[in-house]
């Protein structure tokens, strides 16, 4: 190859893919663009230690510089890639210099859902999470004694709540669904996570939506909800959901709906151009699905790296999720959309449970409430295409692994 590979992407799948390539092939030229100037690295604890102070960014960061330099590949941080040009296969960049690529990776990930801005938004002090900048930004104003309102109940807005209750902060969780969590948990699961915030002094406000944020002197002070009622707020965490990040590879022709296809072999519509991560939207059990997970990000970049160099290779989701709030470790096994119906599993140890999600009478995915040896077992008998019986699923002293 005279071109070389070049990678768009700076995050887990990027980095993911770098390693496999170099593994795969130990003189091809590879090259990454990073749009963010620090070197690629982990997003989960964005909204937990690294919010907290408690994680610096050396530690974040998934490989050194050295690593980059040893391995001979040339990382590129804060370099954007404003156009792709697939007939000649050349990338446009941002300071109008060009590159020719004879393989590419699009490992492009996701970008933050945004409220619109007749609500508000620009006002100081009100923040959105997704890179480890959002957090040096939002970390100085998260003081005891300061309200803090997160839009949205999800893992992430949760996730952040919990660090900031923890940091002795009055908080409040505006949430428009009828429950927390209710777009990716089921009920149980929820109440679960509504007890355990309250108990922390956390205050969920569920079926209410936002009106507007308000402020004085240009700084947001706080919330007016659609029923009117307003909610102080020195700070404010809009956490709504990503997007995938697929401008370029639209604006270049290639097929994207909500997310850029990608065959089983993470090829996209282009012959010559591949996509990993969070960017993508593949087939998984008869339907075409995005996943949001480092699991799958790491996972299908190194498919993707072996279909590169001609190793034909097709990627299987095995989806596995976690979320880290106050001393509780969630680690989901699967997918449950679809299900119809639920079995509380007691665990092992004082407060911990699982909760197992069925269509019919086939096991769809599990939630584990710090009960990692149910976690382990139902991702093996997901993994295995294995089904668990409900009456097995329910009794606390059924032996998961006869079952695999």
């Amino acid at each position: 190859m005279s071109a070389g590979l070049v990678i768009i992407g700076g995050g887990q799948a990027a980095a993911s893919a770098a390693s496999k390539l170099r593994e795969l092939d130990k003189d091809v030229d590879i090259t990454m663009f990073c749009g963010e100037p620090v070197l690629p690295y982990q997003r989960p604890p964005l909204s937990k230690k690294y919010l907290s102070g408690e994680m610096s960014l050396e530690r974040l960061v998934l490989r050194p510089q050295s690593w980059f330099d040893e391995h001979n590949v040339d990382v590129r941080c804060g370099c954007f890639v404003d156009a792709l040009d697939v007939e000649n296969k050349q990338l446009t960049l941002a300071d109008g210099s060009t590159r020719d690529y004879d393989r590419l990776l699009l490992a492009t990930g996701s970008h933050v859902r945004r409220l619109p801005p007749a609500m508000n938004t620009a006002l100081q002090g009100v923040h959105y999470l997704r890179a480890a900048n959002h957090a040096d930004t939002m970390r100085p104003h998260l003081k005891p004694g300061q309200n803090l309102v997160v839009i949205g109940g999800g893992y992430i807005g949760l996730e952040v709540a919990a660090i900031a209750a923890g940091m002795g902060l009055n908080v409040t969780v505006i949430e428009m669904a009828e429950r927390i969590l209710q777009r990716v948990a089921s009920p149980q699961t929820s109440d679960f996570f509504r007890n355990l915030h309250t108990s922390n002094g956390v205050t969920i406000l569920e079926s209410t939506g936002l009106n507007a944020l308000f402020g004085e002197q240009g700084r947001v002070v706080g919330a007016e909800l659609a029923d009117n009622r307003v909610v102080d707020a020195d700070v404010v965490l809009v956490g709504i959901g990503i997007l995938p990040t697929q401008s370029l590879a639209e604006s270049a022709g290639l097929a994207v709906d909500n997310g850029i296809l990608v065959d089983a072999h993470c090829r996209t519509s282009n012959a010559d151009i591949f996509a990993a991560g969070d960017c993508t939207r593949f087939e998984f059990d008869g339907r075409h699905i995005r996943l949001e997970s480092v699991p799958h990000a790491i996972h299908q970049a190194e498919i993707a790296a072996q279909n590169m160099m001609d190793e034909p290779t097709e990627y299987r989701a095995t989806p596995w999720f976690w979320s880290d709030q106050y001393d509780v470790k969630l680690q989901i096994a699967g997918l449950n959309e679809g299900y119809d119906d639920t079995v509380l599993r007691p665990g092992k140890r004082p407060g911990s449970q699982s909760i197992w999600y069925y269509r019919g009478e086939q096991l769809l995915a599990v939630d584990a409430l710090n009960d990692a040896p149910s976690f382990m077992m139902a991702r093996r008998l997901l993994e295995g295409g294995k089904n668990l019986p409900k009456s097995a699923a329910g009794d606390g002293e059924t032996v998961l692994k006869d079952y695999l």
